[in-house]
């Protein structure tokens, strides 16, 4: 059986650890060439070795996304390894100082976070539009998150702003390049139990317990469900899907 991302060229950003580890695997499971990236080297041979157990092949570039030469060096190994690039997970990012009132946020926390979010995703998508366009289209996925869809959320002003503007990113690159053949959608998690969420949210079962009382769906979201969103959208089985910003909130905002 033919897998869904065969002779496909995947990126994934932040793909040593949490989500975009997760979706690294997966896409190479699914046949897909991946170049994934990372600030740090630490946890690159963990998941080179999880893509190599699968079947897969892939390759890692250490890269921080908020500098514009490293994201282009990125963008081209893919090209230089595997002969160009079909798909991309833009998923780096970092939370900030959570819990800070705007009029006390730092502002070099503030140009951090919006750094590395929101210009790391617009430097993204600027660096791989040109090689998708050369062959023929592409999709892109961007990670925002349910803050990014409903504000209020007590995660600081940065990690906020910088969510909603991934969505503004989004819309405007679906519909800038839809008549050229590149879909641009987004995927909103609200918590998920990854390593980092453990650490900070859900340290004790106090902590567990309030957060539970957030989700209609009495649990917290678990890495592979993002995951398979991810790869749904950037498929061709999503193919008249594009400017969406999809929440994977257990109904969260429902209420």
């Amino acid at each position: 059986m033919t897998k869904r991302f065969e002779s496909k060229v995947v990126l994934v950003t932040g793909g040593t650890s949490g989500l975009g580890r997760d979706a690294a695997v997966a896409f190479a499971r699914e046949g897909a060439k991946v170049v994934f990236t990372g600030r740090r080297a630490e946890g690159a041979e963990e998941v080179l070795s999880a893509i190599r157990r699968e079947g897969g092949e892939a390759i890692f570039v250490r890269a921080d996304t908020s500098r514009e030469a490293d994201v282009q060096a990125s963008v081209q190994a893919c090209v230089k390894t595997y002969g160009g690039l079909d798909c991309a997970f833009n998923n780096a990012g970092i939370d900030g100082t959570l819990m800070v009132p705007l009029a006390d946020y730092q502002k070099e926390v503030w140009d951090q976070v919006i750094a590395t979010n929101l210009t790391g995703t617009f430097l993204c998508m600027k660096h791989e539009i040109p090689e998708m366009l050369k062959r023929g289209g592409g999709s892109i996925v961007n990670m925002s998150a349910m803050a990014g869809l409903r504000s209020g959320r007590r995660t600081g002003a940065a990690y906020n702003a910088s969510k909603h503007g991934i969505i503004g990113l989004t819309t405007t690159g679906a519909v800038e390049y839809a008549a050229r053949g590149i879909r641009v959608n987004a995927v909103c998690p609200a918590l998920i139990r990854t390593p980092m969420s453990e650490a900070v949210f859900l340290k004790d079962e106090a902590m567990v317990q309030k957060a539970l009382q957030m989700y209609p769906l009495g649990r917290i979201g678990q890495p592979e469900e993002v995951t398979s969103l991810v790869l749904w959208l950037a498929s061709s089985e999503a193919a008249f899907v594009t400017g969406a910003a999809i929440p994977i909130d257990g109904g969260a905002l429902l209420i």
